[in-house]
């Protein structure tokens, strides 16, 4: 990184911080409480439930339908508000339609 940091992303019990990561082949989030350092909830291009939703698991739309996953499931668990954490990635491609399937599910950040 250089001389400089970048500032932390962290997340709390009332926001907590949606974590993507992507590979060559497939894209995974989770859902993390840091003050608690537990994962709420997950979810990736790996389960069943995607699988059978899309062809391609290495393509924005399959990266749609992990955001739209882990926005109903955290909507069932009454959190409507995320601190979204791309990584070291840009905010581009299968990372930001990660991010509009979580906005499509109804959660704000």
């Amino acid at each position: 990184m250089g001389k400089r940091e970048k500032k932390r992303i962290k997340g709390n019990k009332l926001k907590p911080r949606l974590s993507v990561f992507r590979s060559n082949n497939h894209i995974y989030a989770q859902v993390i409480d840091d003050s608690a350092s537990i994962t709420i909830t997950s979810c990736s291009t790996l389960e069943t439930e995607v699988k059978a939703k899309c062809e391609k698991t290495s393509n924005k739309p399959a990266s749609r339908i992990v955001g739209e996953i882990i926005g109903s499931r955290l909507l069932e668990q009454n959190i409507n508000q995320i601190v979204f954490d791309r990584g070291k990635k840009t905010y581009h491609g299968r990372i930001k339609e990660v991010a509009e399937g979580a906005r499509l599910a109804g959660l704000c950040f």
